[in-house]
């Protein structure tokens, strides 16, 4: 079986999420079946349409978060040796070695990436380059727009 990888603060926010649809979207949207119903015909009935709609997505993202669970192996870069090597859940300071620009990253897992909040997924072409890697040491990353060289600045667990 394949294992997930994610923060601790990932693992929270689905647990979080999955207590969310199963405590409150899962029953208001039963609730609202129930009201679409007494309305009479079925077949011309929008809002039942749209309540069964709404209840299949619910009951799909449920079971999606609970395989994720499942399968998450739970990484928490605080206890990892702070070495200066890049691992998943470190924060990476790296400098365009074109621009002279600073960039920082956290290496997360698929879920949890949000490049405006600086969280890039373990999978992505940077993240990859830059695992098992030093301070100090300058990364080619292939992006869309030609390769990028960045200088790796600091590794912060």
């Amino acid at each position: 079986m394949k294992r997930t990888p994610m923060t601790v603060r990932g693992a929270e926010a689905l647990r979080a999420e999955l207590k969310r649809l199963k405590s409150q979207d899962r029953p208001n949207v039963i609730k609202a079946i129930s009201e679409a119903r007494a309305h009479g015909d079925l077949s011309e009935n929008a809002e039942y349409h749209a309540a069964r709609e709404q209840q299949g997505f619910i009951e799909g993202r449920i079971q999606e978060i609970e395989a994720k669970l499942s399968t998450a192996e739970i990484i928490d870069p605080s206890t990892l040796p702070k070495n200066g090597t890049v691992v998943f859940g470190a924060v990476v300071d790296l400098e365009d070695q074109a621009s002279g620009a600073r960039l920082s990253y956290q290496i997360v897992g698929e879920d949890e990436a949000d490049l405006k909040a600086g969280r890039i997924s373990v999978t992505s072409p940077i993240a990859r380059a830059l695992v098992a890697k030093s301070e100090g040491d300058i990364v080619d990353v292939a992006a869309p727009g030609g390769t990028k060289s960045y200088e790796i600045v600091a590794v912060k667990l």
